[in-house]
């Protein structure tokens, strides 16, 4: 395919993705899935190129920055406090999922070795964090599912490598239990280290940038400075990735300016979106190629049908039998445990929450040739992706029957404008600690009026309307800068200012506008 025409299929792609996503969200339907559904339709259509997956640059091009994007908006503060369940589910449930979906391959699958299907066990064990991502900003799932699913996702990805790794070799070779473990905690002790290396060594150099151009420019290669040498030193790349991504997003407040700050929330939203919704595209696109694959392995179709029922029970019952004991060591477990409470609804939510997606595409294409049935396998990952895909569509209705409480928007918008009033009184306290008497009183009088506001605004409540005044505030003043920046855009009309005053003024209302979108109703849609 030339230059040109590869040109006109990318942008094609992202046209698709971009278009089906906006009109499924308009309909509400689940964007994943009718992009899924799209690949799968356009696979089939002559001229469409063939898709063809290359693992390695799923594994060293797409996945960094996917990941680097979720960690970068996980609280870390979170994540250490909800550590053991997701350790539980991070290493102990892929571990488990690996033997239940391994050895119920070897009896379902002819003439496979037990390797091999271990293999495969590896290869759908983890969750995606793009597909949790994706089916869990749906709805509005309990603030400690959604850490915990996202800790999960960020984290798996490492243990089932290791774990098909170790299946990979004993595929060719024979392989050392012990070999298996040292690997294991080289991957895991090597991949945490090179990720926290890489996050303090970023966090100094990019405290002395004062340029958010500078500053965005080596925040998009980060996640392949952590991954790239992490995988050549042995170590696990995926984690690397995620520890340098939460270290960085939890220093960020203190080491990057506020336009900084603004320019790598905006790029990485958009990097994120465009590769999060091609990933699914890009799966429906595989399933001509697959199909092909799969019809010469000479596996009958009932064969596939039975085959893929007992895997796709297999992978749903081990994943819900861990939940079982895991919520019963929670409720019945040590003190320090039972003062979580990880409750059985809870338990059971996580349970239909394994949604698998690229990251299982990818590794199933790292299986040698001499796999049994290779061609069979890589199939049967579709299957998986595809059916824990509509899986995750029946989330919103088992948390609406399990009546889990969802997120109290309201105490949350209360804590915010706490907080911000906090905020400002410390900052009206240094104010006046800088008064000298030399300053033009109408700037400082300015300064203490935006100061107090939202403070006595909430020391002075009104009854039943503790968030009033703040609201009031923030409806009277966008309302301001939809006519300050018409003032503007009329000037520059009328050619009286030049247009870097006009950008200028321009970049400071839009930012402002962000600033009290983001405490106000339109927040919540963004949790």
């Amino acid at each position: 395919m030339d230059p040109v025409t590869t040109i006109v299929w990318i942008v094609s792609f992202v046209v698709v993705t971009v278009t089906v996503t906006g009109l499924s969200r308009r309909v509400n339907w689940s964007a994943p899935v009718v992009l899924v559904v799209v690949g799968a339709i356009a696979s089939f259509i002559p001229g469409v190129p063939q898709v063809a997956v290359d693992p390695e640059l799923v594994l060293f091009g797409l996945l960094p920055p996917l990941l680097f994007a979720a960690a970068i908006q996980t609280s870390i503060v979170d994540v250490r406090a909800r550590r053991d369940g997701i350790l539980l589910l991070s290493v102990g449930l892929v571990v488990f999922t690996v033997v239940v979906v391994g050895f119920t391959t070897w009896l379902v699958v002819p003439a496979i070795t037990v390797a091999a299907a271990f293999a495969f066990g590896a290869v759908v064990a983890p969750t995606d964090t793009v597909a949790v991502t994706a089916i869990a900003g749906r709805v509005h799932l309990p603030r400690r599912l959604v850490t915990v699913l996202e800790g999960e996702s960020l984290l798996n990805d490492a243990t089932a490598l290791v774990a098909l790794n170790a299946s990979i070799a004993a595929i060719v070779s024979v392989v050392n239990p012990w070999a298996i473990a040292g690997d294991f905690v080289i991957a895991v002790v090597v991949g945490v280290g090179i990720g926290l290396v890489v996050g303090l060594v970023l966090s100094i150099i990019r405290k002395q940038l004062r340029s958010p151009v500078l500053d965005t420019s080596l925040g998009l290669i980060t996640p392949y400075l952590a991954f790239i040498p992490s995988q050549f030193l042995h170590g696990s790349g995926i984690l690397s990735v995620v520890v340098a991504g939460l270290y960085l997003g939890y220093r960020s407040p203190t080491i990057q300016t506020a336009e900084a700050r603004i320019a790598e929330t905006i790029n990485w939203r958009t990097i994120e979106f465009l590769l999060q919704n091609a990933v699914f595209l890009f799966i429906g696109l595989e399933l001509s190629g697959i199909l092909s694959s799969a019809f010469r392995s000479g596996i009958t179709v009932a064969q596939t049908v039975w085959i893929s029922i007992a895997v796709l029970l297999a992978l749903f019952l081990a994943r819900f039998l861990w939940m079982v004991g895991t919520t019963a060591l929670y409720r019945y477990g040590p003190q320090r445990l039972r003062e979580r409470g990880w409750t059985w609804p809870t338990g059971i939510a996580v349970s239909f929450a394994g949604i698998r997606g690229v990251v299982t595409l990818a590794a199933v294409f790292l299986l040698p040739a001499a796999t049994p049935h290779r061609e069979f396998l890589q199939f049967l990952a579709f299957v998986v992706v595809v059916a824990t895909l509509l899986e995750g569509l029946a989330l919103p209705w088992v948390i609406r029957r399990l009546k889990l409480p969802p997120p109290d928007f309201a105490q949350e918008a209360g804590e915010m404008e706490r907080l911000l009033a906090e905020a400002q009184a410390a900052g009206l306290e240094h104010l006046e600690s800088q008064v000298t008497g030399q300053e033009d009183e109408r700037v400082i009088e300015r300064l203490r009026v935006n100061a107090v506001f939202l403070s006595e605004a909430l020391e002075n409540p009104v009854p039943d309307a503790e968030v009033a005044a703040p609201l009031e505030y923030r409806r009277l003043r966008r309302s301001m800068i939809v006519a300050e920046r018409q003032a503007v855009l009329d000037a520059r009309e009328e050619g009286r200012y030049q247009e870097l005053a006009v950008r200028s003024v321009l970049a400071f209302l839009d930012a402002e506008e962000s600033a009290l979108k983001a405490g106000g109703s339109e927040g919540k849609k963004l949790m």
